[in-house]
C-alpha cells in the first residue's frame, strides 16, 4: 500500500483550500497514480506554531507503477499545476501553500535517497499524518518502528489531538 498526504492551506485561485484538494485529487490518474481509499479531512494548526492560517489535510491509500522516485517527481508536477511555489534551497521552511503532497508510505518499504526519505520522517508525531491513517488503515504498522497505527494515535500529545480537528 502506497500512502500519500495531501494538504493546504492557501486557496488556488477562486478555490478554496478544500477545494484545491479534491481538485488534485482528481488530477491523480492522470499521472498514473490510482487511488484506492481517502480519508476525510481534518483541519489542523501549522506545524510549527505561526500565524498563518490553519490546514486542511487528509491521506490517500494508492497503488502505481510508478518508483518512489518517479512518484515524488510525479507529486511535485500537480503540485506545481496547483501554485506551489518552492522557494529556491528552501528558504522559507514550513511557508504557507496551495498544495503539499507527501509519500508517507510506500508498500511498507524504507527508503533514503536523493531527498526522499520514506516513510516519511516526522509521521508519527503529526496528528494530521496519524488521524486519517487511522481511519483508512487501521491495520498499519510503521515500517521502521513496527508500531501500530493505534499505537500512534494513542500517543500523539494532547495538545496535537486538540489542533487537529476531524471535518
Amino acid at each position: 500500500m502506497i500512502i500519500i498526504g495531501i494538504g493546504g492551506n492557501l486557496p488556488f485561485g477562486s478555490m478554496s483550500v478544500p477545494a484545491t484538494l479534491n481538485a488534485a485529487l482528481d488530477a491523480f490518474p492522470a499521472y498514473g497514480i490510482r487511488i484506492e481509499q481517502r480519508s476525510s479531512f481534518y483541519h489542523s494548526k501549522p506545524v510549527p506554531a505561526s500565524d498563518q492560517p490553519w490546514f486542511f489535510n487528509a491521506v490517500v491509500s494508492c497503488s502505481t507503477n510508478r518508483s518512489p522516485q518517479e512518484l515524488l517527481r510525479a507529486l511535485l508536477s500537480i503540485e506545481e499545476k496547483f501554485g506551489r511555489l518552492r522557494p529556491k534551497n528552501n528558504a522559507v521552511k514550513n511557508a504557507a501553500r496551495t498544495l503539499d503532497l507527501d509519500i508517507i508510505d510506500f508498500d511498507g518499504k524504507v527508503f533514503l535517497d536523493d531527498g526522499l526519505e520514506i516513510p516519511h520522517p516526522r509521521l508519527a508525531s503529526r496528528a494530521f499524518i496519524v488521524l486519517p491513517l487511522l481511519e483508512i488503515a487501521p491495520d498499519w504498522r510503521h515500517p521502521q518502528s513496527g508500531k501500530s497505527i493505534t499505537d500512534l494515535a494513542k500517543g500523539l500529545s494532547d495538545e496535537d489531538r486538540v489542533n487537529t480537528q476531524k471535518l
